[in-house]
């Protein structure tokens, strides 16, 4: 996966907003500015995309150990249940793709119930 899929796939996905910040990182949000973040991507050196995204405690525990997959940076250490996949070793693109659908789900969810029945999520 490029950052222009990645970008074009995650401004598919319903009532998002995009944004670059964190040093360059395209970050998605479900709900406006103010919304949950829902994806985190990031060149590296190389041209390698790494793709930050929430899970499930299973989902988290499954493929915290699969080759190109980690507890996302800082976000794990905070307990947070956030991956990063760092190449498509185990993960590959459509498997992210659904990964990051529900990331966005998983994210909508956290919104406040008057913005989730404004926005019917």
């Amino acid at each position: 996966m490029n950052t222009s899929r990645y970008n074009e796939f995650c401004g598919r996905l319903p009532h998002t907003f995009y944004v670059v910040q964190w040093g360059g990182a395209h970050v998605w949000k479900v709900g406006g500015a103010k919304g949950k973040v829902f994806a985190i991507a990031s060149e590296e050196e190389g041209g390698a995309l790494h793709v930050t995204f929430k899970c499930s405690q299973m989902s988290f525990d499954l493929l915290k150990e699969m080759a190109g997959v980690r507890p996302a940076p800082y976000l794990a250490s905070r307990g947070m249940l956030w991956l990063q996949r760092t190449d498509a070793r185990s993960l590959d693109d459509a498997a992210l793709c659904d990964y990051i659908r529900e990331s966005h789900r998983l994210a909508a969810a956290n919104l406040p119930k008057g913005v989730r029945e404004k926005l019917k999520l």
